[in-house]
């Protein structure tokens, strides 16, 4: 039987809610991946100019991947913050920070205009970049799960998810009309600054949406309940960080362990492909924009699938699905783009964004069954975020220096079923959570930061 804290709210309420946190995560993602796709494809020459192609192109994922860096810091200040304040008002926060940034990002002189200051002021922005992402998503998909109930969260919290593949085929899509539409000198001169300025425009938008939904409720509850704590004992509560790593220390190494395969998959079958299809499969860049973009739209389709799947057989089980799929389609993977036809080279990208929806399904709700609700925020944000500087980070990084130094895919796709294994290690010491009831999950008032005692066990049996 649900409690007042969590019963569902009226369909309309909850569309809108879920509404919400889409569009608010496909601006913030939209602004992230493009900067993926355009460091690919112009920046090493716009930026890098005075390096070999490849080393360009090195030095390009290398601010690429100083954004995944800053995601871990904006973790913890979101997270704090958001378990102390509310979800509503960071989520607002981060969509400006990110907007802003990736507007900057297109008003940004080259080197030829600025030099060396051009890539660090690139690398800045980045930096605010992914600030702010850190702290997107963990409040995007708590806002939805809190609302919803444990019969179909599953299905409602993996929405917000499908705003990674609804922000890259948005990246995708504007980037490949721009290179089909324009010559290579125009593009590289103007062109490429065109997805980034559009960023202001959708900020707008997200934030219209973004600021009419309400706070979750039971975040509220468990707010009021912890003052009226500190009002009868007159005790302070702990540090959300500071619980969550007294508390919930293994459930934060296993969603880091969880988030490896899931993150480095994805930025090779999306990011490392841009290089992959155009130096060494001798492909167009504008075939391999085109087999992503048709591929993120199949990803999008299949999330919410997965995710209700998830309701229905629990979220260990499509998980090890998706994990186990990804280390077996590399090899396949890479063999397909070998072939050097757009066909193959589709259905590469298309198989592996559907094998990698199965963890990215679940991952939302799954993460937030994890954590109380006074340190929910944090542990997700954290667990989700800290392993992003180990796994997506160095992804495209990695996989370019060993096609670099080996001169083939075998190291890259060796690399990607290590990631896909200690994922299925970490999937296996995990409990199962799709019955948990999130107000259940709530802070013990002696300990004021652990949970109740067998609350977890209770809400996970109900």
């Amino acid at each position: 039987m649900s409690s007042p804290a969590t019963a569902p709210p009226a369909p309309s309420n909850l569309r809108r809610i879920v509404a919400a946190s889409l569009i608010g995560t496909t601006i913030e993602w939209y602004d992230f991946f493009l900067y993926g796709s355009a460091a690919a494809l112009v920046f090493n020459k716009l930026f890098f100019p005075d390096s070999d192609p490849l080393v360009g192109t090195l030095l390009s994922f290398l601010t690429y991947a100083v954004g995944f860096a800053a995601r871990p810091l904006g973790a913890l200040v979101f997270g704090h913050y958001g378990d102390r304040l509310g979800r509503k008002k960071l989520l607002v926060l981060s969509l400006l920070m990110m907007g802003g940034a990736t507007f900057a990002i297109g008003l940004l002189p080259t080197h030829a205009a600025i030099g060396s200051a051009a890539p660090v002021l690139l690398t800045v922005l980045r930096l605010v970049q992914g600030f702010a992402l850190g702290g997107e998503w963990g409040g995007a998909v708590l806002l939805v799960s809190e609302h919803g109930d444990a019969e179909r969260r599953g299905f409602w919290a993996s929405w917000p998810q499908t705003g990674a593949p609804a922000g890259q085929l948005l990246a995708t899509g504007v980037l490949s009309a721009l290179t089909a539409l324009l010559s290579e000198s125009a593009f590289l001169s103007w062109g490429w600054r065109v997805p980034f300025l559009l960023s202001g425009v959708l900020v707008i938008v997200g934030l219209w949406i973004r600021l009419s939904v309400d706070e979750s409720p039971v975040f509220k509850a468990a707010l009021a309940a912890a003052e009226l704590r500190k009002a009868e004992a007159g005790k302070t509560e702990k540090l959300p960080l500071v619980a969550v790593l007294r508390h919930h220390w293994r459930d934060v190494l296993i969603a880091m362990g969880a988030r490896m395969a899931e993150n480095i998959s994805y930025y090779v079958i999306t990011a490392f492909i841009l290089v992959y299809a155009v130096s060494e499969a001798g492909m167009s860049k504008q075939s391999a924009l085109n087999a992503v973009l048709i591929a993120s739209a199949v990803h999008f389709a299949v999330i919410p699938a997965w995710g209700a799947l998830s309701d229905r057989i629990g979220r260990r089980p499509v998980y090890l699905i998706g994990a186990i799929g990804v280390g077996a389609w590399m090899f396949p993977f890479f063999a397909l783009i070998d072939s050097k036809s757009f066909g193959s080279l589709l259905l590469a990208v298309t198989v592996g964004l559907v094998l990698h929806g199965a963890m990215y399904a679940p991952q939302a709700a799954f993460f937030s069954e994890m954590f109380a609700t006074r340190m929910r925020y944090s542990g997700a944000s954290i667990g989700a975020q800290f392993s992003s500087v180990a796994a997506g980070a160095p992804a495209p990084l990695i996989a370019t220096a060993l096609l670099a130094d080996y001169g083939s895919s075998t190291p890259i796709a060796l690399y990607v079923i290590a990631a896909a294994l200690l994922t299925v290690v970490a999937i296996a010491c995990a409990k199962e959570t799709r019955h948990r009831d999130l107000a259940a999950l709530e802070d013990d008032p002696a300990a004021a930061g652990a949970p109740a005692a067998g609350g977890a066990v209770r809400a996970e049996h109900a």
